[in-house]
């Protein structure tokens, strides 16, 4: 079923923090860590205060301190290319969805091969939502199936198929039982997850629906949007729990948005959002009023593929080129958003 390869090294020399940079301008390494994959990295995700998961086109799973760059686990099991990865919280599993048809389920531990295989799929699995106890998983597919697993015994638990439903990304909505999708019908869907049944379907939008993301809170969620020539490639924002219609748009990306997602609130930060697009940019949003208020142009990294909010002030951004991004958010007069390392 696969190979766990162990790596523990802190190579801290060679993961040297940059001096500052304009809020706008490309930004290069002074200084990189080993690469924790050897193509393309495809999603991030935050796992623990200090460590980040990733799932790469070299069909492998990396745990990675974002601190120092180092890679702590690689998982090797998948038989192409991993698109998707996930953990709940504080959570010593990790998740990983592939082009093989596959989920697989890691412990952070083990030092064997994946603890828990769960296939069922006919098409590349895209999307993969861990409930917050990590007791059940959620996964939707390019078949037009959503699924639900019991993550101890592996079983499938219920599936569902919507016709022209070609799930995108799924995200499992903090304390409650409901996870949100996106798809390529332009469609974003509310499911409960206990029967496995649409409860709300919002209205469709003009353009595919790549991401969607959730709040602390679970009183919104994000979409985003496919785009090209500055058409499309806005994120929006919706009301999950009184009027559950469409509150604000965000819009600047020239390219297709590929990931949205909420900012932890910080003690100078106001309610914010982050993107990153197939344009190479990153933007920081105000949630309330839709201002821009920091772009972050990342030069020669190719399309930006998945974004992960660390703490208040860090986030991690994949690139198809050029690795993992390790950006800073600095508030003095105006929010400054920098790259400070890459590994």
């Amino acid at each position: 079923m696969g190979t766990l390869q162990s790596r523990i090294g802190f190579h801290t020399s060679k993961y040297r923090a940059r001096g500052s940079r304009e809020e706008t301008g490309p930004t290069r390494a002074n200084g990189q860590h080993s690469p924790a994959h050897a193509d393309a990295v495809t999603s991030v995700a935050a796992l623990k205060p200090d460590l980040c998961v990733s799932g790469g086109r070299d069909k492998s799973v990396a745990v990675c301190s974002w601190r120092s760059g180092a890679a702590l686990r690689r998982f090797v099991g998948h038989e192409r290319e991993v698109t998707k990865v996930a953990s709940a919280l504080d959570s010593n599993r990790v998740f990983s969805a592939s082009r093989d048809k596959t989920v697989m389920m890691w412990e952070l531990h083990r030092t064997s091969g994946p603890s828990q295989h769960f296939p069922g799929h006919d098409l590349v699995v895209t999307g993969l939502a861990v409930s917050p106890d990590a007791s059940w998983l959620c996964t939707g597919s390019r078949d037009n199936t959503v699924c639900k697993w019991d993550t101890e015994t592996g079983e499938c638990l219920g599936r569902a198929a919507i016709s022209r439903n070609l799930v995108t990304h799924l995200c499992w909505v903090p304390e409650e039982p409901y996870v949100i999708q996106t798809s390529e019908d332009k469609t974003i869907r509310i499911w409960d997850s206990r029967e496995l049944q649409v409860a709300h379907t919002f209205p469709a939008k003009r353009h595919i629906q790549t991401c969607c993301d959730v709040s602390q809170d679970g009183r919104y969620c994000l979409s985003a949007s496919s785009g090209s020539a500055g058409e499309g490639g806005e994120a929006t924002l919706w009301d999950l729990r009184q009027t559950r219609n469409r509150v604000r748009e965000y819009k600047g990306h020239f390219q297709t948005t590929t990931s949205c997602v909420f900012l932890p609130l910080g003690p100078a930060l106001t309610p914010s959002i982050a993107t990153s697009s197939s344009d190479s940019t990153v933007k920081v949003w105000d949630r309330d009023t839709g201002a821009c208020l920091a772009t972050l142009l990342l030069e020669g990294s190719g399309p930006l593929a998945s974004l992960a909010a660390c703490d208040s002030s860090t986030l991690l951004c994949a690139s198809s080129n050029s690795g993992i991004h390790v950006l800073r958010m600095n508030n003095h007069a105006d929010l400054a958003l920098e790259e400070v390392a890459v590994f």
